[in-house]
């Protein structure tokens, strides 16, 4: 790769997008009331100078302030899977909001029990409680282990993704140890006093840490996900129930990202047994909505500690969690949106585009790879493909993601820009994915010059 050819396409998409986006470009210098002039400090997290402003979206399309319309293959980092506003979402929305009225009473509703069993149809956990995020759900599936197994500390995967969960920024220190993960802000105490940590992939690291004797769950993706996909490889999952058994942990599976693998995410279709689950994102159909799913086993032994407070001030729950808007859109989704069938379709269309993707790295002869995750899709300037996060983070190249995002996104098609990740929708279509191959195939020409 000639480094300088690089940095020279990449300055050129940095002055196009500047050139096609003025109406964006001013409304990010206005935004001086914003902390970080955007709504979410987050949103900063781009290639170009500034964040293309949003005008509206519907389906598998997104148009920006300055009337450009985008193929949509980041939806929302997951969060709109099920595509731009869906009808049946829109309508069960507007239903509850506007025709019933009430979008949060404290007041439990008849949709929540037929999510409940939904859920449970798909993952096969029996039980569950709502939030408004998978970091809530996270939070709160982690006081429960807590407190059914008397332990303190939590295990993670080094680079791991469970939203802004404080005892999940750990990763393998260089001396092999867990530490603090770089750029944590406000950290309330030192990360290893709450938390363990293993590299994914690596059981007999996982060995080591539980056999401390103080773990109380392993919170862990089944495949990880915000650091790049990261496929566990044969036999590793099947190692991590063993060992968790073994040592008298709970496993909870973070299915809010690989969701993406099918209608009851990995759990279901690699025959997980989590003790129990989390998600978010996508099933609510773009309305703020989460959950965790236990064990039947477990959810008896916390009701029936008597000095557990699970109603009140116990730490467990907000008042905002299983409002009537979000379990009705919880309800549209999985009902309506992302079925089996719709998963099917998306499915095919990832594979579709890992093949176009493949065959323009092979054209090339370079070192990088493709890995897909059921509706999700990346490739990573690496090969073979890293199989660990330490491994995933040491792979990333900065000016290449932001190339290859600012090329896509000046031709029409919008990318993570966290990483070059590929999320198919319901209303995704052939012609999306194939324009996508098509883009992808001049930019490897133009990188080679």
């Amino acid at each position: 790769m000639d480094r300088a050819r690089l940095r020279r396409l990449l300055d050129s998409e940095v002055e196009e997008s500047a050139r096609r986006n003025p109406r964006s470009q001013a409304a990010y210098e206005r935004a001086g009331h914003l902390f970080g002039r955007v709504p979410m400090t987050w949103m900063n997290k781009t290639a170009g100078a500034f964040p293309l402003y949003l005008d509206g979206a519907c389906g598998a399309r997104v148009s920006d302030i300055d009337g450009h319309e985008y193929i949509d293959f980041c939806l929302g980092d997951t969060g709109a899977m099920a595509g731009h506003s869906p009808a049946p979402v829109v309508g069960a929305v507007e239903r509850r909001y506007r025709d019933q009225g009430g979008a949060t009473a404290m007041l439990p509703t008849e949709d929540a029990e037929w999510v409940g069993a939904e859920l449970a149809r798909r993952f096969g956990l029996p039980r569950w409680s709502f939030s408004l995020t998978a970091t809530d759900a996270n939070r709160w599936a982690v006081r429960l282990a807590r407190a059914v197994t008397g332990r303190q500390k939590i295990l993670f995967n080094s680079y791991c993704y469970h939203g802004s969960v404080d005892e999940s920024l750990i990763v393998v220190g260089e001396d092999g140890r867990g530490a603090g993960r770089p750029g944590n802000v406000g950290a309330p105490c030192d990360v290893s006093l709450t938390s363990r940590v293993a590299e994914f992939n690596d059981l007999a690291g996982l060995e080591r840490e539980l056999a401390e004797g103080d773990v109380a769950a392993v919170l862990m993706e089944p495949a990880l996900t915000n650091i790049g996909i990261v496929l566990p490889e044969p036999g590793y999952l099947e190692g991590v129930r063993e060992l968790t058994r073994r040592h008298g942990v709970l496993l909870i599976n973070d299915e809010t990202h690989t969701f993406s693998t099918g209608p009851g995410g990995c759990t279901s279709a690699w025959d997980l047994e989590p003790d129990m689950l989390t998600i978010g994102k996508a099933i609510g159909g773009g309305i703020p909505a989460g959950g965790y799913g236990l064990s039947a086993e477990l959810a008896d032994r916390l009701h029936g500690r008597d000095d557990l407070d699970l109603v009140d001030m116990g730490g467990v729950g907000g008042t905002l969690a299983g409002n009537a808007l979000s379990v009705a859109a919880m309800r549209a989704t999985l009902e309506h949106v992302l079925t089996d069938d719709a998963f099917a379709h998306m499915s095919a269309l990832s594979e579709r585009f890992e093949e176009g993707v493949r065959k323009g790295i092979d054209s090339y002869a370079l070192p990088w790879s493709v890995s897909r995750l059921g509706a999700r899709t990346e490739y990573r300037f690496a090969s073979p493909a890293p199989r660990t996060g330490t491994e995933s983070a040491a792979a990333g190249d900065t000016d290449l993601e932001d190339f290859m995002h600012l090329w896509m996104a000046n031709r029409g098609v919008l990318m993570t820009p966290f990483h070059n990740m590929a999320l198919m929708c319901p209303d995704t279509t052939h012609a999306d994915v194939d324009t996508h191959t098509a883009l992808f195939t001049d930019a490897l020409a133009e990188l080679a010059g």
